[in-house]
């Protein structure tokens, strides 16, 4: 029996602990990624998305960046709650974001060709 088989491209599911410090050094290794042909998927917490997508936009306009795919998810923490005390932060992500970031591992393995093979996860994220 012939098998046809589709090329897909490596697909990478970035975490960077939404700390100062933590995610521009994962968003270099993400667009060092991309540059190499690998396909990367970049999370942020909601309250860090916005920020990110705004620094983004002021670099300037490489090909690498347009193709690192930012989504965001909750991280536990209500809008006017500081993110600043990490011990609350981290506790509000322990408890919350593994089952946002396993419906966002399913959500993309069923509708994207190219299904996450590996994820990068600071050692915060657990």
């Amino acid at each position: 029996v012939n098998k046809i088989t589709v090329a897909t491209t490596p697909h990478v599911l970035a975490i960077p602990y939404p700390a100062q410090g933590h995610v521009i050094p994962l968003m270099e290794v993400s667009l060092w990624l991309v540059k190499h042909g690998i396909k990367v998927t970049f999370v942020n917490t909601e309250f860090n998305h916005r920020r990110v997508v705004k620094a983004l936009s002021e670099t300037e306009n490489t090909q690498e960046k347009q193709c690192v795919k930012l989504v965001s998810i909750p991280d536990g923490l209500e809008p006017w709650e500081d993110r600043n005390e990490l011990g609350k932060l981290s506790e509000a992500i322990l408890n919350v974001m593994p089952g946002k970031l396993e419906d966002l591992i399913e959500k993309i393995n069923e509708t994207d060709r190219d299904k996450i093979m590996c994820v990068i996860a600071d050692y915060g994220m657990g």
